[in-house]
């Protein structure tokens, strides 16, 4: 394994492992979705780049496209739950409530 790979790869994996032991606000979970977006989008270039074909090069773009989907609704959650909840906590958060 590369360094280049090991970077990405611990990325990832340190963007997922904040996802998991890290819940406490809405913010640092959606931070930590998008970190790992990011790093996705840099492997997937430089793996295109690797490659040095045309057929792989519209992907990031479209991985692009899709982490900045994901980051607007994301945020749009994240005001309505403030607006609602008054806080961004996760354990003030019920799913079963109406």
């Amino acid at each position: 394994m590369t360094p280049m790979h090991f970077t990405f790869s611990a990325a990832f994996l340190l963007g997922l492992a904040g996802l998991a032991f890290h819940r406490t606000h809405l913010l640092s979970a959606l931070l930590c979705l998008e970190g790992m977006m990011l790093s996705l989008f840099l492997a997937l270039s430089l793996w295109s780049l690797e490659l040095t074909t045309a057929a792989f090069s519209p992907s990031p773009l479209l991985l692009l496209a899709f982490s900045a989907c994901e980051a607007s609704a994301g945020l749009a959650l994240l005001v309505a739950t403030a607006r609602t909840h008054g806080t961004d906590h996760l354990q003030s958060l019920n799913l079963l409530q109406c």
